[in-house]
C-alpha cells in the first residue's frame, strides 16, 4: 500500500547538502512530492522537509539512505497527529468590482490575506493545511487563477524536543 511519509531533516548548513540529499532521492529513483528547506534558530544547521510516498519498505530505505549522508544529523519521520505542517500558497486572481466582495468573503472564511490589488486582479496569501490550501484553490478557480506559487510542506513534531 502507498503511503505518504514526511521527512524533517536536520543538517548542517553547509553547500550542497540539499543537492545531496535530492540526487538521493534521484539516484535510488525515490520520488520527492514537496521540499522545503532553510536555516533554524541557528545558523550553522538547516532544516529540510520532504514528502515522499512508496510503500512501508521503501519508505524505511528512504530514511535510512538520508540518515547516512554527510552534514545531515537527524532524520525524523513526522505523523499526522504528533505534528504540525503547514503550506503557503500565493495566488493571482482575476477580480474585479463585479466579484471583488464575493472574492473577499471567501478570503475571510479562509483567514487568508490579501497582499495586492489592482484594478483587475487580486493577489491572496494562504497559509495552512495541505487540504485547507487545496479547498481554497478549488474555490478560487471559478473566479479564474491568473498565478499561483506554492511552497510545499514545512513541518515540525509536537512537544518538546
Amino acid at each position: 500500500m502507498v503511503k505518504t511519509q514526511v521527512l524533517s531533516i536536520l543538517s548542517e548548513n553547509t553547500s550542497g547538502v540539499l543537492s545531496r540529499v535530492a540526487g538521493l532521492f534521484a539516484r535510488r529513483r525515490f520520488n520527492i512530492d514537496s521540499i522545503t528547506a532553510g536555516t533554524t534558530s541557528d545558523e550553522n544547521y538547516s532544516r529540510i522537509t520532504i514528502v515522499t510516498s512508496g510503500e512501508g519498505l521503501i519508505l524505511d530505505q528512504i530514511e535510512n539512505q538520508v540518515a547516512k549522508l554527510e552534514d545531515v544529523i537527524s532524520v525524523e519521520r513526522l505523523y499526522p497527529d504528533d505534528s504540525v505542517a503547514r503550506e503557503l500558497v500565493l495566488l493571482r486572481v482575476k477580480a474585479n468590482d463585479s466579484n471583488r466582495t464575493a472574492i473577499h468573503s471567501v478570503c475571510d472564511i479562509f483567514r487568508t490575506k490579501v497582499v495586492d490589488i489592482t484594478p483587475d486582479s487580486m493577489l491572496i496569501e494562504l497559509t495552512g493545511s495541505k487540504r485547507k490550501i487545496s479547498a481554497f484553490i478549488e474555490l478560487m478557480g471559478g473566479y479564474g487563477i491568473i498565478q499561483m506559487a506554492r511552497t510545499g510542506v514545512t513541518a515540525l513534531a509536537r512537544g518538546e524536543m
